[in-house]
């Protein structure tokens, strides 16, 4: 139900099928995450309308997904699951949850084309941006993401997808690695899971220029973050105009998050939030949750999204902590400027 004071500025599509999708003991990416995002949304401060988003079709994940996998991962699930490969699980509540996850993107976009609200947020799991055409990995079943892009693409749209999780989204790179109407463009850390995202991946064919990555070496903190979606990730995202902007918001960079070596705060995403919705239009916006270990930093940083994205009055400070890599700024602006003017 949308709340009552004040107009709705945020539409947030969760399902209760998030909580039964089972990793298994211990397992970082664990359902309190979702409560976790859920109440730092709801204590911003932002007006909430909430969406539970039906199960995909088969023909909705086959935008992105092979038919013959779509097909194993059902019978698995329906087997009972297990372990898919060293770090991801699924068990037999998993499948509808993926199904809904894998849903929920077209579905806020289409709320959003009638009026909605101003901004979706997608705050479900599993997670999505690793998952392969044919291919479950790293946490993720369906590429979420990417499967909303496609529905755009089939609008007649052009996308624009900004990945800040510490991870690379190799899932969603290959998906539009030859796509000239989806710009993929990812910031990571370098050497770590799932060992993609050089600089040297910038697209094929038609998608060369289209894909664009910015790795940063392990105690990078929010000034490196803020500086290049400034002075790299605006500029490109501003000409390629998107009708569409999609944001793969992993909250694994954080300073607290126990599986990787970023040094982010809250602010830093509130910050790069406000940058970013300054390049498309509002209710043309959807934020995907991805990573993000901590759940205090979750809480946070997704609050911190929100208030930023929607300028609530929120106070994006300037503390930061980590390094600022020159040299990794330089290199990657150099790479870009091959194909985008750069202010």
């Amino acid at each position: 139900m949308p709340c009552n004071h004040g107009p709705v500025k945020l539409l947030l599509a969760t399902h209760e099928s998030s909580m039964g999708h089972d990793t298994g003991h211990g397992h970082p990416e664990r359902p309190a995450r979702i409560t976790a995002v859920v109440r730092g949304i709801m204590n911003s401060g932002i007006p909430v309308e909430h969406l539970s988003p039906a199960p995909a079709t088969t023909g909705l994940l086959t935008t992105i997904h092979d038919g013959a996998y779509v097909a194993a991962l059902e019978r698995f699930c329906a087997a009972g699951g297990g372990a898919i490969d060293a770090d991801t699980a699924a068990g037999a509540a998993s499948w509808e949850a993926a199904l809904r996850a894998a849903a929920a993107g077209p579905a806020v976009c289409d709320a959003l084309l009638s009026g909605a609200a101003d901004l979706g947020y997608v705050a479900m799991r599993p997670p999505g941006h690793h998952a392969l055409n044919d291919r479950a990995m790293g946490f993720c079943l369906f590429n979420n993401v990417a499967v909303t892009a496609a529905h755009l693409r089939g609008l007649g749209a052009r996308v624009a997808i900004v990945d800040w999780d510490v991870h690379h989204g190799n899932g969603t790179q290959d998906s539009f690695y030859s796509d000239p109407d989806v710009l993929y463009l990812s910031i990571h850390q370098e050497g770590i899971y799932p060992g993609t995202g050089s600089l040297a991946e910038m697209g094929r064919n038609e998608g060369l220029g289209h894909n664009l990555n910015i790795p940063v070496p392990a105690r990078t903190g929010g000034g490196f973050y803020r500086r290049a979606v400034a002075e790299l990730v605006v500029p490109v995202v501003s000409q390629f105009s998107p009708d569409w902007l999609l944001v793969s918001s992993g909250y694994d960079a954080h300073a607290a998050d126990p599986l990787a070596g970023l040094q982010l705060l809250a602010a830093d995403y509130g910050d790069m939030a406000r940058r970013l919705a300054s390049v498309v239009a509002p209710q043309r916006a959807v934020v995907f949750l991805e990573g993000g270990y901590d759940l205090e930093a979750l809480e946070d940083a997704a609050a911190a999204t929100v208030q930023g994205w929607l300028d609530s009055g929120y106070r994006i400070d300037a503390s930061t902590e980590g390094i600022t890599p020159e040299a990794y700024l330089d290199r990657a602006a150099a790479s870009i400027a091959r194909f985008w003017q750069l202010e």
